[in-house]
């Protein structure tokens, strides 16, 4: 369930979710804090007891808080939470300062990132390399800034699967939601295409020619440039 955007229609329990999920992550309800008593969040929202208790089974279920008889509901610690959880991941992402978020997200890249292109061009498939290629094109084809965010996407997600480890590769698509949000700010550099493609093709050529090492530079150098065109779309330090 998509706890990001409820509609209207959606169950008042999502809505609960998503508010109390947000106060948590955003620090409003720290770790061992205690929620306020069933009575008062089923009068606070308007909904009866098993409506709420079914909101709390989700947060539980998503690491942010534990339940138990005569305890209540208390926040667990932050290292507790399932952060590459979608929503636990938005909630993040909206209480958290943008430079902070994406220098978060841009140590995390730094390590897999290389590593995903290195195992890359040692285990891809001739399928892999036309699917990492075709991302590739349709990138440089791209008539426009939002264009390019499909494809970008692809092109990584795409090597990510190309490692045939798939641990590696579910890790890579856990982040999709945070990467995407990083591309559409550090796309938003003027010179797009002619800063971004080359580092792009310098990826894809090293896994082509089944260069590991190269592939792993390569990608470091294109995270290098991310970092950069964040810093000019932000105006803030984005730091590796």
């Amino acid at each position: 369930m998509d706890y990001r955007k409820p509609s209207d229609r959606k169950s008042m329990h999502s809505r609960i979710v998503q508010d109390i999920g947000m106060q948590i992550v955003s620090g409003r309800f720290k770790p061992d804090d205690k929620l306020p008593a069933e009575a008062l969040l089923c009068e606070e929202y308007a909904v009866s007891r098993p409506v709420l208790r079914e909101a709390t089974r989700v947060l539980v279920a998503k690491g942010l808080v534990y339940s138990r008889p005569r305890v209540g509901t208390v926040v667990k610690p932050r290292r507790e939470w399932h952060i590459l959880d979608p929503d636990v991941l938005h909630w993040l992402m909206q209480s958290s300062p943008q430079n902070e978020f994406f220098a978060l997200l841009t140590s995390v890249r730094s390590i897999i990132e290389p590593a995903a292109a290195a195992l890359a061009a040692q285990h891809a498939t001739p399928e892999d390399l036309t699917a990492i290629s075709e991302a590739y094109e349709r990138m440089a084809a791209a008539p426009t800034v939002e264009d390019v965010l499909q494809p970008d996407l692809d092109f990584h997600s795409r090597i990510a699967d190309a490692t045939h480890n798939d641990l590696l590769a579910h890790l890579c698509n856990m982040l999709s939601l945070a990467l995407r949000e990083a591309l559409k700010h550090s796309n938003k550099r003027p010179n797009l295409h002619e800063l971004a493609l080359p580092r792009h093709r310098a990826i894809l050529t090293a896994i082509e020619n089944r260069d590991a090492l190269g592939a792993h530079h390569a990608t470091l150098v294109q995270l290098d440039d991310a970092r950069n065109a964040l810093n000019v779309v932000l105006g803030k330090g984005v730091k590796l």
